[in-house]
């Protein structure tokens, strides 16, 4: 087991006075250990592999071999979708009639490869209606990704009125368009058709937009069985449709495995839940990302540093290696770009946009690092906020393509939920993060009548309004999150899925929990915890806030004498001070909260020990 060194992103940050420590407090999961010695029988799975499913809600044989084992079969029919045939027969007519559609999308990773998933298939159609692109007779499809800092999220009536002069006749929305109800009614009365295809939830009310059809699960009447599809799936679920009514083994054989590489990618760069069929959708697109065949997949993960080739791809390589470097088009620049890199046929054009991508990443670092410094300068200097139960943080002129960020960073420093708010021109633009049991756009909500446009699910939002309407938007959310929170304390909660000692880590093991992946939300990875290990040498020090330990694990029960096996290595992200205050030395006896890892670094590859948490054993 070996401790790589920590990574840098070069960043160099003027120091600040540093935020206080949130006690943390281990929610240790207590497993039934005769159900998971029977799963793990049946199963021919190891035990702490039964205890984890066990604890996911996964107590038979059948679907334990199902969660173990994702297959494209275990995918929903995407006919029941409400909505779906009336969709899927307007776009085979516009097909047919060599029509004019615009596909509109949204900034981020969801929004543009939905773009991509949706334009590919209405091509792919034409070709099965021998219209392919580029003939006289075939449809002309177009497309349009908001600039974030220009217009925003959302569809847009101005949009739709060149639209709708320069000759199209259906928009599709994707990830966008749920609570467009004026830009709906604006669409109808240019007699543009209009196909709404969105995750979002509908608002307070459930009442949807007018549209030819309207594509979401949580739509009322929809008994579509996945309710947290994120956008591309849904765009996805569409394509689907599309190319199975003409074509279905090729379809099923052929297209739905590509398509499934972009689907994962926004499934997990959009934090949705990863089990049900959001689990199958990303784990079968992570299986085709081995082998990327697009050029601009290939030049992005050249870019990333990222060899698909000679590594297990797992969904941290997706939400933090690519994801980002997607996402910092929409957050920097031009996310219309990203459509491009993911159709182009030319290697050199795709190269540039890769590139260009990796700069714009570098940029967003650069920007992200230096707002959050005047962040977290206002949260160890202003006592108001550390009473506050919510937190909200504005700031003149902070780019608006990092608060979402910021807001994140504000929660995992503070177990509050945040909200960042940039300032330009008189209007203030907000982006909100959350924690669980607080639900965020519920709280927003509140202040509706305060907005100019809002929206968001229970753990993210965002919004615009006046800026003399942030004080009146603050003292309502703070009320509401005095009421909803009260009596709960401010901590971070580490949960612990299940025991055990370091030396059942092995190479086996680890192999068996990547069968647990993609992890993230709705499936996080395994925490697991040791008891009574022993330092066998002093903390060692890594750029003065890591902590890499020398462990001897004790003996096995029921023995005496001194304790067994070679020294295990650990290594602690930012736990210098924790280690600090523990006043750990040689000697020191501790349970230890950990994660497996493997390290994939040339010189420091192997199975890695991650500390989670540090606590003294027996209390001393």
């Amino acid at each position: 087991m070996s401790a790589a060194p920590c990574a840098s992103d070069g960043v160099a940050t003027t120091p600040v006075r540093a935020i206080p420590a949130l006690p943390q407090r281990w929610q240790i999961n207590t497993p039934d250990h005769e159900k998971a010695a029977a799963l793990a029988a049946s199963g021919r799975i190891p035990q702490v592999i039964a205890e984890l499913l066990l604890a996911r809600g996964i107590d038979s044989t059948e679907a334990a071999h199902r969660f173990l084992n994702p297959e494209i079969s275990q995918l929903h029919d995407p006919s029941q979708m409400l909505g779906m045939a009336a969709a899927v027969d307007r776009i085979e007519r516009a097909v047919a009639q060599g029509e004019t559609i615009l596909l509109y999308g949204d900034y981020d990773v969801d929004g543009t490869t939905a773009v991509v998933l949706l334009k590919t298939a209405i091509e792919m159609l034409g070709g099965m209606l021998g219209k392919p692109p580029g003939a006289a007779s075939a449809a002309k499809v177009r497309f349009h990704v908001p600039h974030r800092l220009r217009e925003g999220y959302g569809i847009q009536s101005a949009v739709l009125e060149t639209a709708a002069a320069e000759g199209v006749s259906l928009v599709i929305s994707v990830d966008t368009g749920m609570r467009a109800f004026a830009e709906a009614r604006v669409a109808q009365r240019l007699g543009l058709d209009l196909i709404i295809t969105d995750h979002h939830l509908p608002d307070a009310g459930d009442e949807i937009p007018i549209a030819h059809a309207l594509l979401n699960p949580n739509q009322p009447g929809c008994n579509y069985p996945e309710k947290s599809l994120c956008g591309a799936a849904i765009a996805f679920k569409l394509a689907q449709a599309v190319l199975e009514r003409r074509d279905p083994v090729r379809t099923r054989e052929k297209t739905i495995p590509s398509f499934l590489k972009m689907v994962a990618l926004a499934t997990v760069a959009d934090a949705v839940p990863l089990k049900g069929e959001n689990r199958v959708l990303a784990a079968l697109g992570i299986r085709e990302l081995h082998r990327p065949a697009g050029l601009g997949l290939r030049a992005l993960f050249k870019a990333a540093g990222v060899d698909p080739s000679t590594k297990q791809l797992t969904s941290f390589d997706l939400g933090f290696r690519l994801g980002p470097r997607i996402n910092a088009a929409g957050r920097m620049d031009i996310a219309a770009e990203v459509v491009e890199l993911f159709t182009t046929r030319d290697a050199t054009r795709a190269h540039e946009l890769a590139e260009k991508l990796e700069r714009l990443n570098t940029e967003r670092r650069e920007t992200e690092a230096e707002a959050l410094r005047q962040v977290e300068e206002r949260l160890a200097t202003d006592p108001q906020l550390a009473e506050n139960r919510m937190l909200v943080l504005a700031g003149d002129g902070w780019h608006r393509g990092v608060i979402g960020i910021l807001a994140s960073r504000v929660v995992d420093r503070t177990a509050k939920p945040a909200i960042v708010v940039s300032i330009e021109d008189g209007v203030a633009y907000g982006s909100g993060r959350s924690i669980d049991g607080f639900p965020l756009l519920e709280a927003i909500e509140t202040c509706a009548d305060l907005y100019t446009r809002f929206g968001g699910h229970a753990f993210a939002v965002g919004f615009a309004l006046p800026a003399s309407n942030l004080p009146e938007m603050e003292r309502r959310l703070y009320a509401f999150a005095a009421q909803k929170l009260a009596g709960k304390p401010v901590e971070q909660v580490l949960h612990i899925h299940a025991e055990l000692p370091l030396d059942r880590v092995t190479p086996a093991l680890a192999g068996w929990l990547h069968k647990l992946e993609p992890l993230g939300h709705g499936n996080p990875e395994p925490i697991f915890l040791a008891r009574d290990l022993r330092l066998a040498a002093p903390v060692r020090l890594m750029k003065e806030k890591h902590i890499r330990l020398e462990l001897i694990s004790p003996s096995k029960s029921g023995q005496s004498g001194p304790p067994h096996l070679a020294p295990a290595y650990a290594v602690g992200w930012n736990l210098a001070r924790r280690s600090h205050e523990l006043g750990l030395q040689q000697g020191s006896e501790i349970n230890m909260a950990y994660r497996i890892r493997e390290n994939d670094h040339p010189q420091y590859g192997g199975i890695q020990i991650e500390i989670a948490g540090i606590e003294l054993a027996h209390g001393r």
